[in-house]
C-alpha cells in the first residue's frame, strides 16, 4: 500500500515538473512602461501571460558635451544611449528576444511617446507594428481596454517632441557658451526659462519705479436698535470722492453731524450665484497646490505622479487614484460625470447635483488631448484612501478629489445686501452678504467663504453713526510672483507646457538667477546681467509672444500640420545670426566679490563672498592660493540647549532647507529643524521650539504635547 501511494506521489510531482517546465517554455507578452511603480501596478492587471518591465525613463538622448544636431544636415539629432542605461537596455532586449511580442506603454504625451520610439529603435522593432498602449488612467479597465487596441508609434507627436528638443539645445548650446566666457562658468540659457527670468525681473523693476500715493478711507461703525455694523465713507451727493489727504478728510468730518442720524436712502438686496470651478489642469493644480498647500511645483508634479502610477489600497493590486496629471484640458468623461452625479446624489442630496456642470475655458493653444485631472473613482474618498497615502499624497489627493466633485455640484447662492446712509450729503455704503445655499462649497472650500451679515434695514430708516475711523494708506507696488502666479502669467501668455513649467522654475533657481523669499520670487544680480545681455542680443528669446508663437508651431507638428525641420529652420537662421554678433559684441564682465567683513584665519587674508552650487558661502580672497572657505550662518543668539557653550545658528541643508545647530559643531552635534527660542517646557524640561504652522507660529515641545498658542 505505502509502494503504491509513493509511486502515485512520484508521478504526480514528475508530472508537476513537467507542467511548470511546459509554462516557463511559454512565451510571455512584454510590456516596457517608465517606472517600476507603474510596471507593478499594470503587471497585477495584465496577469501571468505578460511581464511588465521599466525603462527607468528614457534611453536615448543628445550628448551632454556636445551640440549632438547636425545643423548642416535638416537639424538631424545624434541621439547616443544614456549614461548608466547599459544595463537596463541589455535587459530590455534579452526581454524583447524572449517575448511573444512587445508593448510599450509610456505616458500618454509628446515625452511618452518619445521614450516609446526610442526604445523601439533600441530593440529594432517594426515601426508598423501595432504596439503602442496609451491609457488615461490607470484602473484595471482602462488598462485592459487600451490593450484590446493598439496603435503603432504616432511620429508626429514624436517630431513634435524631438523639434522641442532640438530647439531647446540650439539655444542652449549656443549662448551658454556665450555667458560661460562673459560672465561666468556654469550658466545656462533656454527658450522657457529666459521668459520666465525676464518676466521676474520685469515685475523687479516695475516694483523699483514704482512711486506710492496717499489715499484716506473713512470706516464708520452704525447703530440700528441694539444691532451694529460698520460701512465705509463712499462720496458726497452720491457721486464717489477720493480722499487724498487729511485735509480733504477733515473737509468731510466738518460737515457731519454727530447728533444727527443717518438716514437710508437705498436698500439693494439681490441673489447672486458663484459657480464652481472646473477640474484641474495641470497648471492650474500645479497653483492651487501652491497656494492652499505651500507645495513647490516640483513636490506637487512628484506626488502626482506617485497618485497616478498607482497606491496600494490592499485590494488585489495597486491602482491609479487620479487621471493623467499632465493636461490643459478640463474635459471630463461621460462615466465619470454619471459617477460624480449619482455620488453628490446619494452623499448630498439630489439639490447638489448640477443638471449641467460647468464647462472650463481652454487657454490659448491648448491641445485637449487627456481629461483633466481628476479621481479615477469618485468613491474612494480622501477619508478611505488616507491609511495607504503619504501626507504629501493625502493633501493633494484631497484637493484633486474636492475639485473634481465641486465642478459637478451646484452653485453656492448668496444674497446679498447693498445699504447706501447719507447725512448732510456725504454718503456711506454698507454691503452684507449671506449664504443661502452653500453648493459646492459644501465640498470645496474657498478663501472668503464668511458671512457678512448686516441687520434688517429699510429704506427711510434713521441709523446712528457710533464712531468713525479715518486711516491713512499709501498705494502698494504689485507684489513680487510667487510659483502661483509666475505659472498662471506664463499659461496666460501661452508660454511653455503643462510638463515644462516645473523644471523651469528648478532651473532658474539652480542657477541662482532668482531666489525665493517669504515664497515670492526676487531676481540675483547674477540673473540681471544674464537677463540684460540675453534681452539684448536675443530679444526673441524673451519676447512672450515670440516663445507662444513657437508653442504654436510646435502643435501644429503634432497634429501633423507642419514639418518639424522647416519649424526649427525658420527659428534657427535669424537666431545663428544673433549668436554669432553676440559672440563679437557681448564685452567680458567682471563681477565683483562682495566683501564678508571677516578675515581668513587661516592666512588673515580678506574673505569675500561666493556664489556656489548650494548657496552663497565665505572664501578667501587669496584663492587658489588659500581655499579656505566656511559656511554663511545666522546667529539667533539662542544658547545650544545641549552644550550650553555655544548658540544657535540658522544654516542650510545642500535643498536649501533652513535648519539649526549649533556654532561649536562638530564638537556638538546639536540640529534641529525647528528654531529653539531660549526657553525649556514647563512639564519636562525639554527646549522648546517655534514651529510653522498654518496662520502663523506656534511654540511647542518636541518631546512631549506641550504647545503655545499660535501667534498670527
Amino acid at each position: 500500500m505505502a509502494t503504491k501511494t509513493a509511486k502515485k506521489t512520484t508521478k504526480a510531482t514528475a508530472t508537476k515538473k513537467k507542467t511548470t517546465r511546459r509554462r516557463s517554455k511559454v512565451k510571455k507578452n512584454l510590456v516596457i512602461v517608465e517606472s517600476p511603480s507603474k510596471a507593478k501596478t499594470i503587471g497585477r492587471f495584465l496577469g501571468r501571460s505578460y511581464k511588465v518591465v521599466a525603462s527607468l525613463g528614457h534611453v536615448r538622448d543628445l550628448p551632454k558635451s556636445r551640440m549632438g544636431v547636425d545643423i548642416e544636415h535638416d537639424y538631424q539629432p545624434d541621439y547616443i544611449s544614456i549614461r548608466g542605461k547599459g544595463d537596463v537596455i541589455k535587459e530590455l532586449r534579452k526581454d524583447a528576444k524572449n517575448a511573444k511580442a512587445v508593448y510599450l506603454a509610456s505616458d500618454p504625451d509628446r515625452e511618452g511617446e518619445a521614450i516609446a520610439w526610442h526604445v523601439s529603435n533600441i530593440l529594432k522593432l517594426d515601426d508598423d507594428q501595432k504596439n503602442r498602449v496609451t491609457f488615461n488612467e490607470i484602473t484595471k479597465d482602462a488598462v485592459k481596454n487600451a490593450f484590446k487596441e493598439p496603435r503603432t508609434i504616432n511620429m508626429d507627436l514624436v517630431d513634435a517632441q524631438q523639434a522641442r528638443r532640438v530647439l531647446d539645445r540650439l539655444v542652449g548650446y549656443s549662448i551658454s557658451p556665450i555667458l560661460w566666457k562673459k560672465v561666468k562658468k556654469g550658466l545656462s540659457a533656454g527658450r522657457v526659462q529666459s521668459v520666465a527670468l525676464n518676466l521676474i525681473i520685469q515685475r523687479e523693476n516695475e516694483i523699483r519705479n514704482f512711486k506710492p500715493e496717499e489715499y484716506w478711507t473713512i470706516d464708520a461703525e452704525f447703530k440700528h436698535g441694539r444691532d451694529k455694523f460698520t460701512a465705509a465713507f463712499y462720496g458726497e451727493n452720491d457721486k464717489k470722492v477720493k480722499l487724498s489727504n487729511n485735509e480733504d478728510v477733515q473737509r468731510i468730518l466738518s460737515k457731519l453731524d454727530k447728533k444727527q442720524d443717518f438716514a437710508i436712502t437705498k436698500v439693494t438686496r439681490k441673489e447672486r450665484r458663484r459657480q464652481p470651478q472646473p477640474p484641474y489642469t495641470t497648471s492650474t493644480m500645479q497653483q492651487d497646490a501652491n497656494r492652499r498647500l505651500n507645495f513647490r511645483t516640483r513636490k506637487t508634479m512628484m506626488a502626482a505622479q506617485m497618485l497616478y502610477e498607482g497606491i496600494d489600497i490592499k485590494q488585489g493590486a495597486p491602482v491609479g487614484l487620479i487621471t493623467y496629471m499632465r493636461t490643459d484640458s478640463t474635459r471630463i468623461a461621460s462615466i465619470a460625470k454619471h459617477e460624480a452625479s449619482q455620488f453628490i446624489h446619494e452623499q448630498y442630496g439630489g439639490e447638489y447635483a448640477a443638471v449641467k456642470p460647468v464647462k472650463g475655458k481652454l487657454p490659448e493653444g491648448a491641445q485637449d488631448a487627456h481629461e483633466a485631472i481628476r479621481p479615477t473613482s469618485v468613491h474612494r474618498t480622501p477619508a478611505k484612501m488616507k491609511p495607504y497615502l503619504t501626507n504629501d499624497q493625502y493633501k493633494l489627493y484631497s484637493l484633486i478629489w474636492a475639485r473634481f466633485v465641486a465642478s459637478q455640484m451646484t452653485p453656492e447662492v448668496i444674497d446679498t445686501m447693498n445699504v447706501n446712509l447719507e447725512q448732510n450729503g456725504v454718503d456711506f455704503r454698507a454691503n452684507g452678504s449671506k449664504v443661502k445655499f452653500p453648493g459646492f462649497t459644501k465640498v470645496y472650500k474657498r478663501g472668503d467663504d464668511k458671512d457678512n451679515v448686516l441687520p434688517e434695514l429699510n429704506e427711510g430708516d434713521q441709523v446712528q453713526m457710533v464712531s468713525d475711523d479715518p486711516a491713512q494708506h499709501f498705494t502698494q507696488p504689485p507684489a513680487r510672483y510667487t510659483e502661483a502666479a509666475l505659472i498662471k502669467t506664463l499659461e496666460s501668455n501661452g508660454v511653455g507646457r503643462p510638463s515644462t513649467y516645473a523644471p523651469t522654475l528648478d532651473t532658474i533657481q539652480r542657477r541662482y538667477y532668482v531666489r525665493l523669499v517669504s515664497r515670492h520670487f526676487e531676481p540675483t544680480e547674477l540673473g540681471e546681467i544674464v537677463n540684460k545681455i540675453i534681452e539684448k542680443q536675443f530679444p526673441d528669446i524673451v519676447n512672450a509672444q515670440f516663445t507662444a508663437d513657437v508653442e504654436g508651431e510646435l502643435d501644429q507638428v503634432e497634429e501633423g500640420k507642419q514639418n518639424w525641420i522647416k519649424v526649427v529652420d525658420s527659428f534657427y537662421q535669424p537666431f545663428s545670426k544673433e549668436v554669432h554678433n553676440a559672440e563679437e559684441q557681448v564685452a567680458k564682465i567682471q563681477m565683483k566679490d562682495e566683501l564678508a567683513g571677516i578675515d581668513c584665519d587661516i592666512c588673515g587674508a580678506p574673505m569675500v563672498v561666493k556664489m556656489g552650487r548650494y548657496g552663497k558661502f565665505y572664501a578667501c580672497s587669496r584663492f587658489p592660493n588659500c581655499r579656505n572657505t566656511k559656511a554663511i550662518v545666522k546667529d539667533t543668539g539662542v544658547t545650544c540647549p545641549v552644550c550650553k557653550q555655544g548658540t544657535v545658528v540658522e544654516r542650510k541643508s545642500k535643498k536649501n532647507r533652513v535648519f539649526y545647530g549649533c556654532s561649536r559643531y562638530p564638537d556638538c552635534d546639536f540640529v534641529s529643524w525647528d528654531r529653539p527660542i531660549g526657553r525649556d517646557c514647563p512639564k519636562d524640561g525639554h527646549f522648546l521650539v517655534e514651529k510653522k504652522v498654518k496662520g502663523g507660529k506656534q511654540v511647542i515641545c518636541p518631546n512631549g504635547d506641550y504647545e503655545e498658542a499660535v501667534q498670527k
